[in-house]
């Protein structure tokens, strides 16, 4: 029989994930259109400001269980979640649509990917990550959004634009989405002001136009982190009345919760078009994780793990290595290799709550 609190935690589960939704189709537009206003590509857009925003779930449960001394918890929920990026939400993603890939996300981000995910390897051989690694973690981190934020969008064999496709769902088409000076937009704010010069309405509509879309991004993605919250909350309040022990909670369900905003802003990005934000969410979060959320949760407290983590480490880097090489081989994620990494998913979490691995 479902007790009373079991069916409240089913119903905010269901809600979050409703809330998630919205909250992700928001962010995707906004984010879009705030990387073409500042001339960055949708990528490096879905690489930082997007990734660290789906990955602050990530960052709050593990710096809370840095905390408290829980690193189980802290380690095990990155590893999770890097995991369920890769093979999970990319897989799913690759199901809907094939996925194409830029040279630029493969031979730039897909390295680093790899470099930051071996480097959290070596971190946890000897099972614990001290401050001077979470340091060197943390300063990684900057050093690569820095040179992300000062690339150009250089990608004429981009894939990942699709203002051809002629996809009525993508916010850059829509009419009422696009620039002001373009659709008329202009014509209303600039009423009774005649005396000011066109220039200037122009310059000043375009202005209110980003700070609007900037509000829709923020107002997407906390709404996002909020969804998130409630339903990491209430998994684990289900998980615990099912008796798993804390390592498989933070790699499974505590994984796959703070994991959601990523799966439903990489699904919903995907959808309206946007490939690059998509792909680069993910392999953003990956780093982010990797990097600045581990590096933040030693700072604070250095983490120590039990040897139950090794395996789930080797699982990661397997993980990855046959991610980014399935990435770089054609460029692109085809529907059959989505199926294998969303397979691969869901036999790794039965086996997880199973208590087999």
């Amino acid at each position: 029989m479902v007790t009373t609190s079991v069916a409240v935690d089913i119903g905010i589960v269901v809600v979050a994930v409703l809330g998630l939704w919205l909250g992700a189709r928001t962010m995707v537009d906004g984010s879009v259109r705030l990387a073409r206003g500042i001339g960055l590509s949708e990528t490096v857009i879905g690489l930082t400001l997007v990734a660290v925003g789906t990955s602050t779930p990530e960052l709050v449960v593990s710096v809370d269980a840095a905390l408290v001394g829980a690193g189980d918890v802290a380690i095990g929920n990155v590893v999770g979640s890097n995991v369920y990026n890769l093979a999970f939400i990319l897989g799913v993603v690759s199901l809907v649509r094939v996925i194409p890939i830029t040279r630029s996300l493969v031979k730039r981000d897909g390295v680093v990917l790899l470099g930051a995910t071996f480097l959290l390897a070596g971190f946890l051989v000897d099972l614990r990550v001290s401050r001077i690694e979470g340091l060197l973690a943390v300063g990684l981190m900057i050093a690569y959004t820095a040179y992300l934020l000062r690339t150009t969008p250089e990608e004429s064999d981009s894939v990942d634009e699709t203002d051809e496709s002629g996809d009525s769902d993508s916010p850059v088409e829509d009419g009422k989405t696009g620039s002001p000076v373009e659709n008329g937009g202009t014509e209303s704010a600039t009423a009774g002001i005649a005396a000011v010069p066109p220039g200037a309405v122009a310059e000043r509509v375009a202005t209110e136009s980003r700070l609007r879309t900037l509000a829709l991004t923020l107002g997407g993605l906390a709404v996002v982190l909020v969804s998130g919250h409630f339903l990491v909350e209430s998994a684990v309040s289900l998980a615990r009345a099912g008796g798993l022990s804390e390592w498989a909670i933070g790699a499974t369900v505590v994984a796959g919760g703070t994991s959601t905003p990523e799966f439903a802003v990489s699904l919903v990005a995907l959808r309206r078009g946007s490939a690059g934000v998509s792909v680069g969410n993910v392999v953003g979060s990956n780093v982010f994780n990797a990097l600045g959320v581990v590096g933040l949760a030693a700072l604070i407290s250095p983490a120590v793990v039990t040897g139950e983590a090794l395996g789930s480490v080797v699982w990661l880097l397997v993980v990855t290595v046959v991610a980014v090489t399935a990435m770089w081989t054609g460029r692109r994620l085809s529907r059959p290799e989505g199926g294998l990494f969303a397979g691969s998913e869901v036999l790794r979490w039965t086996s997880n709550l199973l208590g087999l691995g």
